[in-house]
């Protein structure tokens, strides 16, 4: 007889990966270098280095190794929020009545409330491992913010947070918890930095972009002794931290005989995305599966669906390292939607090579259908999701309905990668019926792609 998995599948904290899964080691083509811009060469270590912290570049440059070892410093941290559960959604499978097997990997079981504490923790402490003393960072809907503050708290750092502006507006007790564990929070764009204020002069009155927050993040860090930028997301060390999800999820999974079928998670810049299907990728580039890879964007930010696959800065003041990617446009100014996580011009070089050589497909959802499926989870399986998180949850959704329509059982896992207890105004629009869709016209689109830069590399001169 079968045994009866389970709702909640936990590991023990000697059975937590040791080491972080680099999906590059098996990747048929490596994406493309970052470009020194005014260079118009690849770039190297030694121009990384006035931005970020060297153990991260590293691991950046790193296509070699399958495996990178957690150092034990970062373990100690991680037992504080990890291992994390891995569940089977009975209640919504009920409620779908389909006959999917559908399990979501839950990363919002601590105060940051997501995924974002793997790599902040990992960032934080090799930056006090180089002696550092302060670092600067954006963050969009504040996970990311929030994530950091404790991790530098942790390690004994200051923290400069430049916070998209509509987001700390929208969520001002998210930032209310970054301050008190000791950051600076500025909205951004702001008249701190020259970016900023390039930025207010171009586009008065806007309520930001995590590109804007890159900007002064990395500017304020380049101009302030010893200090590092670290960022969130998009950088192949970021998707590297985050695959103790994808690590943990086979773990438990491999525990009861199940393979998933389809794998899904929201993508804005693309960390929790590539972490949960990091070892599961792996395996499809090897062979050694035929899994679905599916990443779900906003349709108001859709960089995978709509963009194009080129060279682009990853911040809107270009300044930092062209890489190429799937982007909108390093100018695009995304509407702001209540997925302040996922309102991104661009997209990780990992994630965009993939999706370009068609290991992955994506899809683009619209905000009233996020929040409709949501609600529907949040029902039933007692979670709030955070709104980046119910992107993924809306395509589980659709999937485990196109299993019953066609009468098939397939095994979708998903990504719900945090809470949304600070998203309450997004969902006091969805009570009140007053939430708008934004997707933007080929128009739109077009002034964005006008601001992708016309260099030897995208000329095909390089």
């Amino acid at each position: 007889m079968a045994t009866k998995i389970p709702y909640k599948m936990y590991l023990t904290e000697e059975e937590m990966p040791k080491a972080w899964y680099n999906v590059k080691a098996n990747m048929k083509t490596q994406h493309p270098p970052f470009i020194n811009p005014a260079t118009q060469k690849p770039c190297t270590k030694e121009d990384l280095q006035a931005v970020f912290c060297d153990d991260c570049i590293d691991q950046e440059l790193n296509e070699t190794d399958e495996y990178i070892e957690i150092p034990e410093g970062i373990r100690n941290f991680y037992t504080n929020f990890r291992p994390s559960p891995l569940v089977r959604a009975y209640f919504l499978e009920k409620v779908l009545d389909t006959p999917a097997e559908i399990y979501y990997k839950f990363e919002g079981n601590n105060t940051s409330g997501s995924h974002k504490l793997n790599s902040a923790a990992a960032q934080a402490y090799y930056a006090k491992k180089q002696g550092l003393t302060s670092i600067t960072t954006e963050t969009g809907a504040g996970q990311w913010g929030t994530a950091l503050a404790m991790a530098s708290a942790f390690y004994g750092l200051n923290l400069d947070v430049y916070m998209v502006k509509v987001s700390s507006e929208q969520k001002p007790y998210r930032k209310e918890v970054i301050r008190t564990y000791g950051a600076n929070v500025i909205p951004s764009p702001s008249n701190t930095t020259n970016a900023g204020r390039k930025i207010l002069e171009q586009f008065p009155g806007t309520g930001g972009s995590l590109g804007c927050a890159i900007s002064e993040a990395v500017e304020k860090a380049v101009t302030t002794p010893n200090c590092r930028y670290v960022l969130g997301s998009v950088l192949d060390h970021v998707l590297l931290h985050q695959s103790v999800i994808g690590l943990e999820s086979k773990i438990a999974l491999d525990k009861y005989g199940v393979t998933p079928d389809v794998i899904i998670g929201c993508v804005g810049g693309g960390s929790n995305y590539g972490g949960l299907i990091a070892p599961y990728m792996g395996e499809r580039l090897q062979g050694k599966n035929n899994i679905e890879f599916i990443g779900v964007e906003p349709a108001s930010c859709p960089s995978l669906t709509r963009g194009k696959f080129v060279y682009d800065f990853c911040d809107s003041a270009q300044t930092t390292p062209l890489a190429k990617m799937y982007t909108l446009g390093c100018g695009f100014m995304p509407s702001p939607n209540h997925a302040g996580g996922l309102r991104y011009h661009g997209m990780s070089p990992i994630v965009s090579q993939l999706y370009h050589d068609g290991y992955m497909k994506a899809v683009s959802v619209e905000q009233s259908r996020v929040f409709d499926a949501a609600v529907k989870f949040a029902k039933c399986e007692g979670i709030l999701p955070a709104p980046e998180s119910a992107h993924a949850i809306c395509a589980a959704v659709d999937e485990a309905l196109k299993c019953k329509k066609e009468g098939k059982k397939k095994v979708i896992l998903f990504g719900l990668t945090g809470t949304g207890y600070f998203d309450l105004a997004a969902y006091k629009q969805y009570n009140d019926k007053t939430m708008t869709d934004y997707i933007p016209t080929d128009a739109d689109l077009e002034k964005g792609f006008d601001t992708i830069p016309k260099c030897a590399v995208n000329e095909g001169l390089l």
